[in-house]
């Protein structure tokens, strides 16, 4: 008996490893490599966030630092899970639940603080001071703790028998971002 049981594993053991590629083919899986790549930061997205960064004229040398690193950390914390898949012909639509730090929040209330104490970000001129400001938001954000769940609906097309992953609309970024308006 024992040995039907370890020639059965061994042979659901080989079809599984076997057909590897069919498995990780998937909507799902697709979404998941997606996520995960935020994750644990892959070069692209680490790339991808470096050119968004330096495009932003409001932020000094540290300011963009200090914001990668932010960004970064809220990549690294990002959870999710996977709700459902929906298979039509060759496309599909992944919905994923993530958990990240809730940016947006934090960045409303920032502002309320600013408008309400101009006089804390102006300068020795009595001039407002973005930069002040921006530091602000900064600290502020590396406090946040409260976390928020959204809801991501990735679509996928099949071609070549192999599932892509379609460009991500901007909502979706905000989402992954923690700065999405809700």
């Amino acid at each position: 008996m024992k040995k039907v049981i370890i020639s059965i594993s061994l042979t659901l053991l080989l079809t599984l490893t076997g057909c590897n590629t069919n498995i990780n083919n998937t909507p799902t899986k697709k979404a998941e490599e997606f996520l995960t790549k935020y994750q644990t930061l892959d070069a692209a997205v680490v790339d991808d966030l470096d050119r968004v960064i330096e495009e932003e004229e409001k932020f000094n040398t540290v300011n963009r630092e200090q914001y990668k690193d932010l960004i970064k950390n809220q990549y690294k914390d990002m959870t999710y899970l996977v709700k459902n898949e929906t298979i039509n012909g060759d496309n599909a639509i992944v919905e994923v639940e993530i958990t990240v730090k809730d940016y947006k929040k934090v960045m409303d209330e920032a502002e309320v603080y600013r408008d309400s104490n101009i006089a804390l970000f102006t300068d020795e001129l009595g001039n407002y001071s973005e930069t002040m400001y921006i530091d602000y938001v900064i600290a502020q954000l590396k406090d946040a703790k409260e976390t928020v769940k959204y809801t991501l609906e990735l679509t996928l097309t099949k071609k070549d028998k192999k599932w892509e992953l379609d460009p991500i609309n901007e909502e979706t970024e905000d989402k992954i971002l923690g700065i999405y308006s809700y």
